[in-house]
C-alpha cells in the first residue's frame, strides 16, 4: 500500500510543471485518490489488529455464555476439529469441499478458501512461519436435511452410522439463537413453528390456477420485503389477476431459518428454494427477478431448470471476470469489498468481507439492537418514513451473512462466467439487464460483461440511480418494464 502511494506522489511531484494542462477536477480527484489510499491504509491496519484481539475476546465470551470454546477461521484444523466435533477434509490443489454426511451417502459440496485465506498485515506478520493448510468443516447435525442432485459418493451404512455416532458423543446441539444474535419472534419464529426445512415465502397476485409465476430473489443482507413493500404493491390488476408472486427469504435472512450449523452453501441456499417454492407449488415454469447476491442464485437456478425459465431479469448482478493468472473467489473479494474507507457502501462492505470478528460485532451492535435502532428512526421522523430496509438490513445472523458473502459471492465466482454460457447457448429465455448509473458497490461494468457474454441480453443504464434506487424510488416505473417483459417473454 506505501508502495503505491509513493508511486502516485512521485508521478505527482513529477508531473508538477505541466499540472497547468490539467483540470481542477482531475487534481482534486488525485487528492481524493491519495487521501483515500493513505486513509485506507491506516483504518484497515487498525482493523487487521482490532480483528485479532477480537477473536480472542469472542473465545472468552462464548465460553462464558455457552460452555464451550466456539472454532473460528483463524484456529488451526486440529483446534477446529476437536472444539466443534465437524468432520474435517483437506484437499490439495483442488476446489476446497466440505463432507455432508446423511444416513445412507455422502456428499460434497464447495466451499470458499476467502473464509480462512484473507491476506492482512497482522495475520501475515504473526503467520509467517506457519504453513497454511486448507481444511473445511461441516456440521453432522445439519448434514442430515441435505439432499443432492449431483451423483452422490455411495458409503456403507453401518461406516456412516459409526462415524455419526462417534461425532455425536462429542457434539453438543447449538443454542437457538445464539448469544450475540437477536431474539425476537421476527428473527426467530422459524424456530417456534413446523417450518424448519423450508424458507418464509411472501406469495403475491392470483393464488391457484394460474400458469405464470414469478420468482423473486432479494440480494445480501436483505429480504422479501425488498420486493413487497416496492414492486407488489404496483403491479396492475391484470398482472395480480393472472400471476403468482414468489418473495422469498433467503436462508438466514428476514423470517427464513437461520441455523447455527450451516455454512450457507451454494447447493444449501438453491436446495431450500427448490424445496420451499418449486417442489412445493408443484411449479413447472416460472420467470425470475433478482438483485444484486441474487443474481447469482437466479443464474444458478435458470441453469439447473433450463428448460423453465421463461424470463430471466437481473438488477446489478456481480459478474467480474477472472484475469488471467488470479485466484477467482480471492479477485472476486478485492473487487466487491476492496478495503477503502470510501466509499462508505465499500467500506461497509470491507469490514463485512475481510473481518470476522469485526463484522460479528457490528451484527452484534446493529442486528441484534435492532428494535431499539427501528423505534429510534420512527422516533426522530414522528412515525413517517416504512422501516422496511432497515428490516431487511438487521434480520440476519453474523453465521449467515458471514458465509453466504463467502460461500456464495466469492465461492461461485469461477463459475459465473459458465453459468452465462449456458444461459447464451442453451436457455431460450429473454435476459434483461438494469443497472443504476451510480451504483457505487457493483459498477456498470459488471452489466457490461454480462453483455459480453449473453448478446441477447437488454442492457438497460437507468441514470442517477444506485444499488438499491433501482428499484427504491422508481418502483411503479419498473412495475411497468417488468410486466412489459413477462407478456412479451418470447423464446428464441
Amino acid at each position: 500500500m506505501w508502495v503505491v502511494i509513493m508511486a502516485e506522489s512521485f508521478a505527482f511531484v513529477s508531473n508538477f510543471g505541466v499540472m497547468g494542462k490539467t483540470t481542477t477536477g482531475s487534481v482534486l480527484g488525485f487528492i481524493g485518490k491519495f487521501v483515500n489510499g493513505v486513509l485506507s491504509f491506516l483504518v484497515f491496519s487498525v482493523l487487521d489488529v482490532l480483528d485479532v484481539v477480537l477473536c480472542y475476546v469472542y473465545k472468552i465470551i462464548d465460553f462464558f455464555m455457552e460452555d464451550e470454546w466456539k472454532p473460528c477461521y483463524c484456529s488451526s484444523p486440529k483446534e477446529t476439529i476437536i472444539n466443534s466435533g465437524n468432520i474435517l477434509v483437506s484437499e490439495k490443489g483442488e476446489v476446497e469441499k466440505i463432507v455432508c454426511l446423511t444416513s445412507t451417502k455422502l456428499h460434497l459440496e464447495e466451499i470458499s478458501d476467502t473464509l480462512y485465506s484473507r491476506p492482512s498485515l497482522a495475520v501475515e506478520v504473526s503467520k509467517t512461519t506457519v504453513k497454511r493448510r486448507k481444511v473445511v468443516v461441516t456440521s453432522v447435525s445439519k448434514t442430515k436435511n441435505v439432499q443432492s442432485h449431483s451423483p452422490p459418493f455411495m458409503v456403507n451404512n453401518t461406516i456412516v452410522e459409526m462415524l455419526q455416532e462417534k461425532i455425536g458423543r462429542r457434539h453438543k446441539p447449538h443454542r437457538v439463537p445464539r448469544w450475540s444474535d437477536c431474539d425476537c419472534d421476527t428473527c426467530n419464529s422459524w424456530s417456534h413453528s413446523s417450518c424448519k426445512d423450508t424458507l418464509f415465502v411472501h406469495i403475491g397476485g392470483r393464488k391457484d390456477n394460474v400458469s405464470e409465476n414469478v420468482l423473486f430473489i432479494h440480494g445480501f443482507i436483505s429480504s422479501s420485503a425488498f420486493w413487497t413493500e416496492t414492486l407488489f404493491p404496483n403491479f396492475s390488476r391484470s398482472i395480480k389477476s393472472k400471476y403468482r408472486l414468489f418473495a422469498i427469504d433467503l436462508l438466514g435472512f428476514g423470517k427464513s431459518p437461520k441455523p447455527h450449523d450451516s455454512l450457507y452453501t451454494m447447493k444449501e441456499h438453491l436446495d431450500m428454494i427448490e424445496r420451499s417454492v418449486l417442489e412445493h407449488n408443484k411449479i413447472e415454469s416460472f420467470h425470475i427477478v433478482a438483485h444484486s447476491l441474487g443474481c447469482i442464485l437466479a443464474l444458478a437456478l435458470a441453469v439447473k431448470y433450463p428448460n423453465s425459465v421463461k424470463s430471466l431479469t437481473l438488477l446489478a448482478p456481480p459478474y467480474f471476470p477472472t484475469p488471467k493468472g488470479e485466484e477467482a473467489t480471492q479477485y472476486m473479494m478485492r473487487k466487491v469489498a476492496p478495503r477503502q474507507v470510501w466509499p462508505l457502501i465499500a467500506f461497509g462492505a470491507s469490514m463485512a468481507a475481510w473481518y470476522e470478528h469485526v463484522s460479528r460485532t457490528i451484527c452484534l451492535l446493529i442486528c441484534r439492537q435492532h428494535r431499539t435502532w427501528e423505534f429510534l428512526a420512527k422516533l426522530i421522523t414522528r412515525n413517517r418514513i416504512r422501516t422496511y430496509l432497515i428490516d431487511g438490513f438487521c434480520c440476519h445472523t453474523h453465521n449467515a451473512a458471514w458465509h453466504t458473502l463467502h460461500n456464495v459471492i466469492c465461492g461461485t465466482a469461477a463459475k459465473m462466467g459458465g453459468y452465462l454460457d449456458t444461459v447464451q447457448n442453451q436457455l431460450n429465455c429473454s435476459v434483461n439487464v438494469f443497472h443504476g448509473e451510480d451504483d457505487e458497490l457493483i459498477p456498470v461494468e459488471c452489466s457490461e460483461h454480462v453483455k459480453n457474454k449473453v448478446p441477447r441480453a437488454n442492457v438497460k443504464v437507468i441514470k442517477k440511480k444506485d444499488h438499491l434506487t433501482i428499484v427504491v424510488g422508481r418502483q411503479e416505473a419498473f412495475a411497468r418494464e417488468l410486466e412489459h417483459i413477462w407478456k412479451n417473454a418470447k423464446t428464441r
